[in-house]
């Protein structure tokens, strides 16, 4: 049910929440986490007034900093990993495409039951263009699964894949720049705290030396990263990362890693001296995003290279003092390989399509409304289809664009259907933080990061809905 007007949420918030010069107190907390929160996380992602949307979130915010929910940078937690004091495990990085109520819950379920700590919720460039989510939603959805199930300490939420667009790039270099200035603004204001910095996309690979081939990599990602140290909030050290291998590309190697991070620190120091670099390094080991999807629909099979994810993270900790390699494209890959991950001491890795398919995939999902959202996107995407692609592929490729698409009608799926489908998504968290060896990280991601409450304001909010 959504709310007509800013006055029908202060009346349902009697009891439960008030206002003290401006300043959220929570009443009552148990009430909180009731059927008011779920009313308010929906409002906040759906109200068609910018009124009762920012209103919805600046309350989520600021009742989670008064709970102990803290949104935080992960950066802490990555240097005493670079430093040597902290190993053992790989961070999962999972997207939040669809359902992202019921599926940020399922995580924080995960992370309460085994202790965790060291997970990370994030959004990607794209992701948001057709999930049709923007950062001061996505936290706000992130925050009230965190008050909803009971969680406390730091939350860390991503920007990922900030990527440059090349053909944009020919084109238009300062324009495309602006725009992920932009980006990188929106991501800030609306609580990422993480951000991946993707410039792979401008690796020349036909450039006669290494240098020259990552010039444009790391010439772009030095003036984006002292971008974001100009924008974080006081008190905050955001961790960015930086990429060397555009994932579906050619696999990365140890003379690209060093020619990107020498020359990228040199010009880095050269032109902010004493600036905070990046934390992490995405490679490429052989995967793709999504998967590559067989003619009936089914994945095929990856020939990863673990040789290269275990040796370029660990120069890139030895050498460079970074937490290590980021694996992207990774949430299809065979269930058997989860655990090599920590083993190698991979930093961290990036699942999303997994839980897409699963969510299509559920008995529980409504069998007309799936016909309805494939029929749309045959319609509205078949300039996409390629020559040759099966129907089954060219949906697999597709249906991630239902989530924005049918946005309203995902959120508004009876709570049986949600929370059912919910449970199912947790199946797959328990999985994966186990394989990943995060279980039991809480301890080392208080010691290590700082919690800076940033609190929200309420104007903010309701101009980020226009």
């Amino acid at each position: 049910m959504l709310f007509n007007n800013k006055e029908e949420i202060n009346q349902a918030l009697q009891g439960i929440v008030t206002q003290d010069n401006g300043d959220l107190v929570i009443n009552n907390s148990d009430k909180l986490r009731g059927d008011i929160l779920d009313k308010l996380v929906l409002n906040a992602a759906i109200n068609p007034s910018a009124e009762v949307k920012g209103l919805s979130r600046f309350i989520i915010k600021a009742a989670a900093l008064e709970l102990g929910i803290v949104n935080s940078s992960i950066q802490g937690l990555y240097e005493a990993r670079g430093r040597g004091e902290i190993k053992g495990f790989t961070v999962p990085a999972l997207n939040i495409r669809g359902l992202p109520y019921e599926l940020c819950r399922a995580i924080f379920r995960t992370a309460i039951k085994t202790d965790a700590g060291a997970f990370i919720f994030e959004l990607a460039k794209s992701e948001m263009n057709y999930t049709f989510q923007k950062p001061h939603e996505l936290s706000a959805v992130i925050l009230a699964a965190a008050i909803k199930e009971g969680y406390k300490g730091p939350v860390f939420i991503q920007g990922d894949h900030f990527q440059v667009n090349v053909k944009n790039y020919a084109q238009d270099k300062d324009k495309e720049i602006a725009e992920l200035k932009t980006l990188i603004e929106d991501g800030i204001a609306g609580g990422f705290y993480n951000i991946d910095i993707d410039t792979s996309t401008l690796v020349d690979l036909s450039k006669p030396n290494v240098v020259e081939q990552q010039r444009a990599n790391f010439e772009v990602g030095v003036e984006l990263t002292k971008y974001v140290r100009e924008l974080e909030p006081a008190g905050i050290t955001i961790s960015v990362g930086g990429e060397i291998g555009e994932v579906g590309k050619e696999n990365s190697n140890e003379k690209e890693l060093r020619a990107y991070l020498d020359n990228f620190n040199e010009l880095l120091e050269k032109e902010k001296s004493g600036a905070i670099g990046i934390s992490k390094i995405s490679i490429q080991t052989g995967t793709s995003h999504g998967g590559v999807p067989l003619p009936d629909g089914t994945v095929a099979d990856v020939n990863l290279d673990f040789d290269a994810l275990e040796i370029l993270s660990r120069i890139s900790r030895e050498s460079y003092g970074l937490a290590g390699a980021v694996q992207h494209g990774a949430s299809t890959l065979p269930q058997n390989l989860f655990h090599k991950f920590p083993e190698l001491e991979t930093a961290e890795i990036h699942l999303a399509t997994d839980f897409q398919n699963m969510t299509y995939g559920s008995s529980l999902f409504p069998n007309d409304f799936k016909e309805e959202i494939y029929t749309h996107l045959r319609k509205k995407f078949m300039a996409e289809k390629k020559d040759g692609e099966t129907d089954e592929q060219f949906i697999y490729k597709t249906r991630k664009k239902g989530f924005g698409e049918f946005k309203s009608k995902f959120w508004n799926l009876s709570k049986e259907i949600r929370e059912g489908i919910g449970k199912e998504l947790e199946s797959k968290t328990d999985f994966l933080f186990d394989k990943l060896a995060v279980n039991n990280t809480r301890a080392d991601v208080v010691k290590t990061v700082q919690q800076t409450p940033i609190y929200p304001d309420l104007e903010t909010e309701i101009n980020a809905c226009h």
